[in-house]
């Protein structure tokens, strides 16, 4: 592993780390000190905090399905895309600064969105944001990560550079 590599893996560490540092900071003062469904208004009513425990996706979606299911898509499935992005972003190394600082963020978000599943069946969420009739659904710091990073990446992918995702 060369000099230049290595220093990207460990800037991606270190995005990784500072992501789940984050959202779990959060979520801890959120359980901490809000109760269950509670609301508070920060800002009239455009910003507002609420403890909310989400044990499907995006949204609740899959909230009631059968737990197998459930088990497979929101924990398994995971795993294994996490650790393949780990793998790739390692791969990577310091060739593609952009792209390793989008795939911290998605992974940060991710582990730290994995770490509530396995230790609580649930993810927190608590933000939610309205401006006019625009509104968003019930989100944490690690939804806002993945985003981040998901986005940075489809960035890369719309404006032609899909050849910059290969590591060589």
């Amino acid at each position: 592993m060369t000099f230049n590599r290595r220093v990207g893996t460990l800037f991606g560490l270190i995005l990784i780390s500072l992501n789940i540092s984050c959202d779990q900071l959060t979520k801890t003062m959120v359980r901490n000190q809000i109760s269950p469904h509670e609301r508070i208004i920060l800002i009239s009513d455009h910003l507002t905090l609420t403890n909310i425990e989400n044990s499907g996706a995006f949204l609740s979606m899959g909230q009631t399905w059968w737990q197998p299911v459930k088990s497979l898509l929101f924990i398994v499935l995971p795993i294994i895309v996490l650790l393949f992005g780990l793998f790739y972003m390692t791969r990577l190394g310091g060739k593609q600064p952009w792209l390793t600082f989008a795939l911290g963020f998605a992974i940060g978000g991710g582990i730290g969105n994995m770490i509530d599943r396995l230790l609580y069946g649930s993810v927190t969420d608590f933000v939610h944001i309205r401006v006019g009739p625009l509104q968003t659904g019930i989100f944490n710091m690690a939804d806002v990560s993945i985003t981040i990073g998901v986005g940075m990446m489809l960035l890369f992918a719309l404006r032609g550079r899909r050849q910059e995702f290969m590591p060589h």
